[in-house]
């Protein structure tokens, strides 16, 4: 037997017998209890990456554990296949998006198998294919039909140039260039589709049926954004209504002047005469920068004044409306009433263009405050001033008050507001799921039946330079009927977003070539929900929120049931480079899996990326710590291979030892599979076969307990590498096939019993002395065992003390 571990040789052989052998096939059983193991499916980019592994490994032995504690495990794997990255590689290398698509799918197949995971692969489902984009234009139209899914004018990137619109990622640098002609990026209005996501704010604000990280939901709340308030109404001097919503109804009386975003549909109507190039200028600059550059808190104010003015509904005062970069069309209504008093943005603002600063804020406790003596805003409540009817209301009382004065006099009413808008998933690109719609002079926007789908992507497409889509230029595929006159019509071109396509992926999985529906109704029964779902945590706010909404909005449709579509979720960290910084091509500091499985082998890579780090943190590269990896696996290698000295007859009590080791880490490792602690399931490994090695010298191997601790240390060992315990359990042990098929180790609870224990001994309540006594000492033995100690007699000094408190088998408090 070789003293080493040989995974060049080993691991191949395993994983050509387990995939033959159908060992990972997950079929409906319902004599057992399921679990839905899922982990997040990549992007076909053309090479996995070692976060890749970092994400997906530990997930795989999550799901080995539990496969071997009873439940029936389906973990599968597929390919989130559409995206921008396939058609710049279709402009930049002239090859075809399907091609690239395809040969990346192909190479990073064979990547995830040499992982040894139990991933299903006859599950597999590849976003791209159109027996499942078949059913991501058919949720459309269950969308559409139910009115959740709509079409409407929204702003995105575009290039004047290219005469295409832009993802966020071709648009480049601070000065907001197209990044493949470097020409200025403005902002355009285009109709595009939409989701009522919106619909669902307060269910996706309801956590109460899910196991996820705190700071997920946290995540996902704040960008949800719900906000209690007012909405009020404004009117300009020609009688048009403008609707501002504010959490703080109460400073009403101090809006002296209003602030539109540029592309607010009333600026034009307002601006008078004279400034009407001014805010024409200012509005193309506004619109080349991003709503996150415009929101900057540590960014110069800029605004101009349209020449308009708006009537304040609590007073009746003429206000100025302003136009300025930090009000955006994208949150509330666009338009907001400027409080500078009570409003650091509005504060700033005001300074810089001499307009009226008026406190109708008090604060309790503090100096009475004035305009001229405020050097920035005062946004605490406190009894209202300057309001009114309503001056001197205590702050207490102040936001319901003003609600109730709006609501009677007609200007205004109780609202809440929200930060997340209705999710946009028009996309003027080629490579995505075809919009099933069919637009007709006649007839309008109709949807395509479902007897004609998939709409197929046409593979003879030409790509241009400047990246537009082939779908508008393809001289016969937009060119339809319509379905409800017959006359002449055309397909829209637009794609949908690939979130569209990632929220539904799980329920693909459940039977990916199932054609008479988005899956099996029989398998949704047995396998749905999700148990536990992993993976990173900045897909949060966008695939997870689209994906609990898709649940909920075809649960309403009777398509799905149950509140949610993942139960538990579990966010590892990521991996950085050896320099300690993100791991990119241009800082050369990227680790390739493929050339650290040539080097270790799988089990190596799997075992070090769980030992080295905390799973939900991540952190640097670090090759001499996998050199420790290599050596414990190879010390396993040997300690189970090589001949056990012989010759020693047995010590009970290391046969003692051994097995409370043996137990106490099994006891260990059963809750760090449970809590996803893999960097302590290793180490507790490790440990323990530091003293198998001990033992190993006293005779110990020709007992029952040694070959209780070897058989369960290789089924402890087997989820997180799991070539080598195989290896192990079946050929050199001759142990029934496979060891992935046994049931997890039972604990021996008296086993992992200690013998003895430290007590602590105190003196006037603090510690001065541990004794070590054995476990199920009595009350008086401890209370004697105390008193002999020779630092306690010190303390004593002949005298006896006046209490002796004992906490069993913990400690002993001696009151002098």
């Amino acid at each position: 037997m070789a003293r080493i571990y040989n995974p060049k040789e080993i691991e191949p052989k395993w994983q050509t017998r387990w995939e033959a052998d159908g060992l990972y096939r997950a079929r409906i059983d319902p004599s057992r209890p399921k679990h839905y193991a899922l982990t997040m499916l990549p992007y076909p980019s053309g090479n996995l990456h070692i976060g890749h592994w970092y994400a997906m490994t530990p997930s795989d032995a999550r799901a080995r554990f539990m496969r071997m504690n009873g439940y029936n495990v389906m973990f599968p794997m597929g390919f989130d296949a559409f995206g921008l990255p396939a058609e710049n590689a279709a402009i930049q290398r002239n090859i075809h998006p399907k091609e690239w698509t395809y040969a990346n799918i192909a190479n990073m197949r064979k990547q995830l198998r040499s992982m040894g995971a139990m991933f299903d692969w006859e599950r597999e489902a590849v976003s791209s294919d159109p027996e499942y984009y078949h059913w991501s234009e058919w949720f459309f139209l269950q969308l559409y039909k139910h009115d959740l899914a709509y079409r409407r004018r929204a702003p995105v990137d575009w290039c004047p140039k290219c005469n295409t619109t832009l993802a966020r990622e071709q648009v480049i640098g601070e000065e907001r260039v197209c990044e493949r002609c470097g020409t200025p990026v403005i902002r355009k209005d285009l109709e595009q589709w939409f989701f009522r996501i919106t619909n669902y704010v307060d269910e996706l604000l309801d956590f109460s049926q899910l196991d996820w990280p705190e700071k997920a939901a946290l995540m996902q709340t704040h960008w949800i954004g719900r906000s209690e308030g007012a909405e009020v109404v404004f009117h300009t001097q020609q009688g048009d209504p403008i609707e501002v919503f504010t959490t703080r109804p109460d400073t009403l009386w101090g809006a002296t002047f209003m602030v539109l975003a540029p592309e607010h549909p009333l600026v034009e109507k307002i601006t008078t005469p004279g400034q009407k190039d001014a805010v024409e200028v200012y509005t193309r600059e506004v619109l080349r920068q991003t709503d996150i550059q415009r929101e900057a808190t540590d960014k110069e104010k800029t605004g101009v004044f349209t020449g308009g003015y708006a009537v304040n509904p609590v007073n009746d005062e003429l206000i100025p409306i302003w136009v300025a970069d930090y009000v955006l069309m994208t949150y509330g209504t666009g338009a907001i009433m400027a409080v500078p008093a009570h409003d650091q943005r509005d504060f700033e603002f005001a300074r810089k263009f001499g307009l009226e600063i008026r406190p109708v804020i008090q604060p309790e406790g503090a100096e009475p405050i004035s305009a001229e003596n405020m050097t920035e805003a005062i946004p605490a409540w406190g009894k209202m001033i300057n309001s009114g009817p309503l001056t001197g209301t205590p702050g207490d009382q102040a936001f319901e008050r003003t609600i109730a004065y709006l609501e009677e006099h007609g200007t205004g009413k109780r609202s809440v507001n929200y930060r997340i808008r209705d999710w946009l998933i028009s996309r003027q690109r080629y490579w995505g799921a075809p919009i099933p719609m069919i637009f007709c002079q006649e007839c309008g926007w109709q949807p395509v039946p479902e007897d004609q789908l998939p709409v197929l992507l046409p593979d003879d497409v030409e790509w241009l330079p400047t990246g537009e889509s082939p779908l508008k230029l393809h001289p016969t595929w937009k060119k339809t009927t319509c379905p409800n006159c017959g006359g002449e019509a055309e397909r829209e071109t637009d794609t949908m977003d690939t979130f569209m396509c990632s929220s539904w992926y799980h329920l693909r999985y459940l039977s990916p070539h199932y054609d008479q529906g988005p899956f099996d109704p029989r398998e949704y029964d047995y396998w749905m929900p999700v148990d536990t779902y992993t993976g990173g945590a900045e897909h949060t706010t966008m695939h997870l929120l689209y994906t609990r909404f898709f649940h909920k909005a075809l649960r309403d449709m009777g398509i799905t049931r149950g509140p949610e579509p993942m139960l538990q979720l579990r966010n590892q960290g990521q991996i950085l480079g050896p320099d300690g910084q993100r791991m990119s091509k241009s800082r050369g500091n990227v680790i390739d899996p493929d050339e650290q499985v040539d080097r270790y082998g799988a089990d190596v890579v799997r075992c070090y990326l769980m030992f080295g780090y905390r799973w939900s943190e991540g952190g640097p590269w670090n090759s001499d710590n996998i050199s420790g990896v290599v050596r414990w696996i190879n010390r396993i290698w040997s300690l189970f291979t090589e001949p056990s000295p012989t010759g020693q007859a047995p010590d009970e009590k290391e046969i003692r030892k051994l097995r409370r080791k043996v137990h106490q880490t099994l006891i260990q490792i059963t809750r760090d599979f449970k809590e996803f602690e893999f960097n302590t399931i290793i180490s507790g490994l490790m440990e323990l076969l530091n003293e198998m090695y001990r033992v190993r010298e006293l005779g110990v191997p020709a007992t029952a307990a040694w070959s209780e601790a070897q058989e369960i240390y290789l089924k402890m060992l087997a989820p997180v590498a799991p070539h080598i315990a195989e290896e192990l359990w079946t050929d050199v042990f001759g142990k029934p096939y496979s060891v992935h098929q046994q049931s997890w180790p039972e604990v021996d609870l008296e086993a992992a019993r200690e013998d003895e224990i430290t007590l602590v001994i105190q003196v006037n309540g603090k510690v001065r002395d541990r004794l070590t006594v054995p476990v199920g000492i009595s009350e008086v033995e401890t209370r004697e065992a105390a008193l002999r100690s020779e630092i306690v007699q010190k303390y004593l000094n002949g005298r006896q003390p006046r209490k002796v408190i004992v906490v069993p088998e913990k400690l002993v408090n001696i009151v002098i």
